[in-house]
């Protein structure tokens, strides 16, 4: 079913409009800001293709921070995507792969929320797709395929595993959790993260605890293949993933 892409949040004042690109969220509907970063951070200037390859390639997430994407910065704004797309339609996809911009209520199953990502129209967002800056690590004989998204605060996607990837916040902010494929976590497909974070996740010992963190604007995080990982955004947040595939 196609859709108008609306967007619900307001804008506030022009210097906080300059810090989020516009796409603010109300301070009762943030939820997940505060918790662990236990997963490995390196700068975007100091990280080499060598390192990358021989350290978190194929064993491990990293986060990369000081990312320099600020085109795509501009062209994601929010009063410029209205302007720029106000007129296109949009397909949204059901929650257990996909979210959406108003904020997620815990009684919503991630099979009924909606928002932008995943398998989106490449032809329709292929003049916003063009301005982002790839990552500059690479996988030797994979090719990048992108994906842009859009969604409100306490969206995100349940647990799930596929190939690796990396994927970056432009506005806002998720939060990510991890685990290695043998290593799988408890969860209902069809429940919503956020209810995993309220319910079940407070209640997990010490040994069962995935890795997380909060990815915010201008970092990266990279998930090796076959990692389970479930995103939770913690406010209104723009993002774009890099989906690697064998040639």
């Amino acid at each position: 079913m196609l859709f108008l892409l609306l967007f619900f949040v307001k804008s506030r004042a022009d210097d906080t409009i300059t810090n989020s690109g516009g796409w603010e969220t109300e301070l009762k509907d943030i939820v997940g800001r505060h918790g662990p970063c236990n997963i490995e951070r390196h700068d975007a200037n100091d990280l080499t293709q060598k390192e990358f390859l021989m350290r978190f390639a194929h064993s491990e997430p990293v986060i990369i921070y000081n990312v320099d994407n600020e085109e795509f910065r501009r062209l994601t704004m929010r009063e410029k995507m209205l302007e720029d797309w106000k007129d296109f339609p949009v397909t949204l996809n059901s929650a257990n792969t996909y979210s959406y911009t108003r904020p997620q209520s815990i009684a919503t199953p991630g099979n009924e929320t909606m928002y932008l990502f995943g398998d989106i129209d490449q032809k329709l967002w292929a003049p916003l797709l063009a301005a982002y800056k790839l990552p500059k690590w690479s996988l030797p004989d994979h090719s990048p395929a992108l994906s842009f998204g859009l969604a409100g605060a306490g969206t995100g996607v349940p647990f799930h595993f596929h190939g690796p990837g990396f994927a970056e916040v432009v506005y806002g902010s998720k939060r990510w959790f991890l685990y290695p494929y043998e290593h799988r976590p408890d969860f209902e497909p069809d429940k919503s993260t956020l209810e995993w974070y309220l319910i079940k996740y407070p209640l997990l010992p010490k040994e069962k605890l995935p890795l997380e963190c909060l990815l915010k604007p201008g970092e990266i995080i990279f998930f090796p293949d076959k990692w389970w990982h479930a995103t939770l955004n913690s406010e209104t947040s723009v993002f774009i993933s890099t989906f690697l595939s064998p040639n």
